[in-house]
């Protein structure tokens, strides 16, 4: 808008102008169907490990990153910059400056390893912690793993207008007329990549949010994901209540589910999920199992609603029997035309007053429900009128299913039958569970292993319980969240295969940023971002690295065994978790060095990854060797041409190698060598890398 406004002051004739401007303000007004919001570009990150050069864009350390500057030359430590998109120039010192991206810009990432926790040594499970903007780091993610994600789970930021918003990238222009713009903005970039991660065929997005953005949120997932099957949960967070300044206290935040193929919640039994999550209203094992009604109440339940469904039921009442069932008299037609069978009387749908009803199956579905045994004569009243009784479809899914047992019938034909004690049953859309308290089990027990605020983390049992409903068949599944914060999702990852012996596989994803009050506090002690005392305070060194240690260790941050149980368990937190963690810094390579293979050492976690990330990830010293022969990471890499002999017999001794990476610039060579490996999985280098970054651009 602020283009136009400005094309249309430049208008001269005073009246054009006018009548132009009240054009687009009415047209402003207008409301158009679905989503509108305004999209916003560029969106920046600091790139903090790329060198200043000649040609670069750049941003000033301590100023907006969206205030993107063009290096025109470097001489001694000053650069000479002009303003994007404006006239200004400048100069500061380089070290000052910070290279940037801008949304759309072909980036060439790389994973620095920073650290790694081994607690099971005899695992080749490793889960990974990557330090990143969530874009940058959805990019590579996109080439590690699209299409073969099994879970998605993020707590992105509620948009409140609080100051310690993360992701803060000041790109959007304070005229935006729908204040909305700029988180959905945000989010809509994400979740593109997002969607490509997921696995088509059976995988689902998690997303927490609050009653700020929730709406929006709901929206733009009906967008984005039209063949997704979306539902929203409300989960209860804190009983006690959050104050709203004239509003109700705030309890509860709100869990989109956005599945994807065959995917979908699994049924829980007593003894997964208890009485609160549930909301079981279902009856205990021995209960009498009810019986349903014939004769429909409420709405549309008279005749004129459903001819087929008005027809008589004839009973013998000598032999208390239903002895047969007649046909509708046709629209028009009375009741009173239709002949009883002698010895019976009619049963007719009828409300009081002699009002004609209907009854809830039609004539065909009736008769064959009473083949089935599952539609019966029911009592007589006191006033002496019968009723006929019918299984509902809830009550049929749980026979389906194995909940309710058919034991036999009576002597009358109908089914008999008996609860089963292991019940399964689909959980409710309110959760309202001790566990899922956000202070308790967030605040309260973060505090207790880092010893450190972090605004508002989750509890582990509200991830934990979300995760499971969608992997709890899937004990291998590839979980991602790229919001992490604090860790909580891959804490309750841990969990969760401590329970089952699963080997989920978890990736977070965090930014590195400190707060508000942190920031200006280093600022004026002269540290700037990228320093080692400003990024050492930020949350993923501070917080969720330090979290992700100590939960799979056992211990706080001060080396003291973590007290109490797991809830629902007897396993200490001391005891930790037989699990495995690498850490990583997203950087940032040269296209030209990937190329002609001068960065290998730098590619390796990265191949590590794509390759399923099995095994301890491995290092090389400074001399690159002809070939890479990993079984224990079940993959291997050939650099040097001139030793695929030796290389493909290092394979055949190696069936446990799942995958390959080709070293070459011929496209012919290297579809001449893969010839011999079809079971495996093969990749040119550099080729297959560098082709990614540079397709996927200008999103």
């Amino acid at each position: 808008m602020a283009a136009i406004n400005d094309l249309i002051s430049q208008i001269e004739n005073p009246e054009l102008r006018k009548r132009i401007q009240a054009e687009v303000d009415r047209m402003n007004k207008q409301k158009r169907f679905g989503l509108v919001f305004e999209e916003h570009l560029p969106e920046c990150a600091p790139l903090y490990d790329i060198p200043i050069k000649r040609g670069a864009l750049v941003a000033l350390k301590t100023g907006k990153v969206s205030e993107v500057y063009r290096v025109l030359k470097i001489k001694g430590d000053e650069a000479e910059c002009k303003k994007k998109d404006a006239d200004e120039v400048a100069t500061f010192k380089v070290n000052e400056l910070v290279t940037v991206a801008e949304f759309g810009d072909a980036i060439y990432p790389y994973l620095k390893p920073m650290d790694s926790v081994c607690n099971a040594p005899d695992s080749d499970l490793w889960h990974t912690l990557i330090e990143a903007d969530n874009y940058h780091a959805l990019q590579l993610l996109e080439y590690l793993y699209a299409g073969k994600v099994d879970c998605i789970y993020i707590d992105p930021p509620y948009n409140t207008g609080a100051r310690d918003w993360k992701y803060n990238n000041d790109y959007v222009d304070g005229a935006d007329t729908y204040r909305h713009s700029k988180w959905l903005s945000f989010m809509q970039k994400r979740l593109k990549i997002a969607k490509k991660l997921l696995n088509p065929k059976d995988s689902v997005l998690i997303i927490t949010i609050d009653e700020k953005e929730y709406l929006h949120l709901g929206c733009l997932l009906e967008e984005m994901f039209p063949e997704a099957n979306i539902q929203m949960v409300t989960d209860i967070i804190n009983a006690k209540g959050v104050a709203r300044l004239n509003q109700f206290s705030r309890v509860e935040e709100y869990v989109f589910f956005v599945g994807f193929g065959k995917s979908a919640p699994a049924l829980t039994s007593d003894s997964m999920l208890d009485f609160e999550i549930t909301g079981n209203y279902k009856q205990n094992v021995g209960d009498v199992i009810p019986w349903s009604r014939m004769l429909r109440r409420g709405s549309n339940s008279h005749r004129e609603h459903s001819e087929n469904c008005f027809y008589p039921i004839f009973v013998n009442e000598e032999k208390e029997i239903i002895d047969s069932v007649g046909f509708p008299p046709g629209k028009g037609n009375s009741r009173q035309n239709i002949q009883t069978p002698t010895g019976c009387v009619a049963i007719w749908p009828m409300h009081d007053n002699d009002v004609e009803g209907c009854w809830q199956l039609s004539r065909a579905k009736f008769v064959q429900a009473l083949q089935n045994g599952t539609a019966k004569l029911g009592r007589k009243n006191k006033l002496g009128q019968w009723s006929i009784n019918y299984l509902n479809q809830g009550l049929l899914n749980e026979i389906a299913d194995g909940s309710i047992v058919i034991t036999g019938k009576d002597e009358r034909g109908a089914v008999i039958l008996e609860r089963k004690a292991d019940k399964l049953f689909s959980a409710k859309s309110v959760w309202n569970r001790k566990s899922h308290d956000a202070s308790l089990y967030g605040s309260v027990l973060l505090t207790s292993i880092v010893g450190k605020k972090f605004s508002y983390p989750k509890s582990v049992y509200t991830e934990y319980d979300a995760i499971k409903f969608f992997t709890k068949n899937k004990p291998n599944a590839l979980i991602i969240d790229f919001f992490a914060g604090s860790g909580t999702t891959l804490h309750a990852v841990n969990l969760l295969n401590a329970e089952d012996g699963g080997n989920r596989r978890c990736i977070m994803v965090t930014n590195n940023e400190v707060s508000a009050d942190e920031a200006k506090a280093l600022l004026d002690s002269g540290y700037h971002p990228g320093d080692e005392e400003w990024e050492k305070l930020g949350i993923a060194r501070y917080v969720t690295w330090p979290r992700t240690v100590c939960s799979i260790e056992g211990h706080d941050v001060k080396g003291n065994p973590l007290k109490g149980n797991y809830l629902g368990s007897d396993k200490p937190m001391a005891d930790g978790f037989k699990a495995n963690s690498a850490f990583f810094k997203l950087g940032f390579l040269d296209k030209t060095s990937v190329a002609l293979g001068r960065q290998f050492k730098e590619m390796l976690p990265t191949l590590w990854m794509k390759a399923g990330a099995i095994g301890k990830c491995p290092t090389i010293s400074e001399d690159i060797p002809d070939m890479l022969i990993l079984p224990e990471n079940k993959f291997a890499v050939l650099i040097d041409e001139m030793s695929y002999m030796t290389f493909e017999k290092h394979i055949a001794e190696h069936p446990e190698i799942e995958t390959i990476y080709i070293v070459t610039d011929s496209e012919p060579g290297y579809r001449e060598m893969i010839a011999s490996f079809e079971d495996k999985n093969t990749y040119q280098l550099y080729r297959d890398y560098l082709d990614n970054f540079r397709i996927n651009t200008g999103r």
